[in-house]
């Protein structure tokens, strides 16, 4: 074993003050926690010098990933984001007030709406994917290529069963 970090500490104080319970669950959801607070942190610091959140980025990217279909409705939007849908009103009025997207007629349904990037928002999105590339690159650990592998295919596999 590595040196022992606060996670195996903490494991170890539960087998003392609790020896009934196995904490060791603990050992691989706590890291994951840590990891997740780390990596949302460097992934924020990274999106700013763009003038994005992470929520904003997520928006402006599934817009831009689904750009060539000529926008998507708010509801779509909210299917790949983790969002309320008064929380992604807000966004969005947002990111229209910073002239990023625009909301639109739907050509085939009046009553609804489409958003869409601007040019702005698609110059700023295409900067800001770049960078948030670079850093979800500098975020991997060192390991060996099939290591990577077997790790995104073990978290894969976790995630089916919490997102079912």
């Amino acid at each position: 074993m590595d040196t022992p970090d606060a996670i195996d500490r903490m494991t170890a104080a539960w087998k003392e003050a609790r020896p009934d319970l196995d904490p060791s669950p603990l050992g691989t959801v706590g890291r994951v926690i840590v990891l997740a607070q780390h990596l949302e942190r460097s992934v924020e610091d990274a999106l700013e010098r763009h003038g994005l959140t992470l929520g904003q980025f997520d928006i402006l990217a599934t817009l831009r990933r689904n750009g060539p279909k000529g926008g998507l409705t708010p509801s779509q939007l909210l299917e790949s984001v983790m969002l309320s849908s008064g929380g992604m009103t807000a966004r969005l009025d947002a990111l229209a007030d910073a002239g990023l997207v625009c909301r639109k007629a739907d050509p085939k349904d009046r009553r609804k709406v489409v958003v869409g990037l601007t040019a702005k928002g698609k110059r700023v999105i295409d900067a800001a994917t770049a960078t948030r590339f670079r850093e979800a690159k500098a975020s991997q650990p060192p390991l060996p290529a099939a290591d990577r592998q077997a790790l995104a295919e073990l978290l894969r596999r976790w995630l089916a069963q919490v997102a079912g």
